[in-house]
């Protein structure tokens, strides 16, 4: 098992401008945000933040909150990072409609993708993983409990022009969908899993991380052979530790072989070069 850590790098229509006393300013193409962030325990290089909507949030991490905007910044706006195109939008959960800090994980991804590789997203939300793999050349199966995800995601998908890529959008429960796949004796070469702490299936069924992890990694490793590519597996539950899931998924790879790395993503602030921590991460390739 193999430590990493992961950096997303500005890009021009991204970048951490900012960051520091449990806060951080960020720009998502022509506008600036300030949302919380405990993990930026230093000051700021500067007291000037200069922004266009700022999330006041709760009590605790997950304790609601709410933004308040200038009155030019529109629903939605598209932003692109390669050959993907993606809207962001300001929403109740304080991100922006993606999360940036995926940007290695999306090259990683794209790297081992191609024309026929199958690739199987879980947790899909808005679809810009699925876009890159599909960009990439792979077909991809994509699958969220969420139908407002799933039609976000297919219009990120015509603002790439990549209607004519092979993309099955599934509304389903992650993990049932995969134990059925299972049964159906289906494989593929990669798997995306970006599990959320707690969430609900189409149908009310409860997925509590610390409770479901390990059995979701049991499914996904059914659908995987000797032919497969890589299972990337990123995790935003701060208490859980990069080992404990490169364990897990060290146990669940043993007789396929490949490497399992383990790590911290990280977002480098412009201002100074500070790499804020975001998720943690287990990755099998081969």
């Amino acid at each position: 098992m193999e430590l990493s850590l992961l950096v997303t790098e500005p890009w021009g229509d991204y970048g951490l401008i900012d960051s520091g006393g449990g806060r951080k300013l960020e720009r998502y193409g022509r506008f600036r945000f300030i949302r919380p962030e405990p993990q930026a325990l230093w000051a700021p290089a500067s007291d000037d933040w200069q922004a266009d909507g700022e999330f006041v949030g709760g009590s605790d991490e997950n304790g609601g909150g709410r933004w308040r905007l200038e009155a030019k910044v529109p629903q939605a706006w598209p932003l692109a990072r390669g050959p993907v195109k993606f809207w962001a939008s300001n929403t109740p959960f304080r991100h922006l409609a993606f999360f940036p800090d995926m940007a290695p994980q999306w090259d990683w991804m794209a790297d081992r993708c191609g024309e026929g590789v199958e690739v199987l997203n879980l947790f899909g939300y808005t679809g810009v993983g699925s876009l890159v793999c599909a960009a990439a050349g792979a077909r991809v199966t994509h699958v969220d409990a969420s139908k407002k995800a799933i039609g976000a995601a297919v219009e990120n998908q015509k603002l790439s022009g990549l209607t004519d890529r092979p993309i099955r959008w599934m509304i389903d429960d992650a993990l049932k969908f995969t134990a059925r796949e299972g049964r159906r004796e289906k494989r593929y070469d990669g798997i995306i899993l970006d599990p959320p702490k707690y969430g609900r299936g189409p149908n009310g069924e409860v997925w509590e991380l610390y409770e479901k992890l390990p059995e979701m990694i049991a499914a996904c490793r059914a659908l995987l052979d000797d032919k497969s590519r890589f299972l990337v597996l990123t995790v935003y539950a701060i208490r859980m530790s990069a080992v404990a899931i490169g364990e897990l998924l060290t146990e669940a790879m043993a007789d396929l072989g490949g490497t399992i790395e383990v790590g911290e993503m990280t977002i480098r602030e412009e201002a100074r070069g500070k790499l804020l921590p975001t998720a943690i991460f287990a990755r099998w390739s081969r």
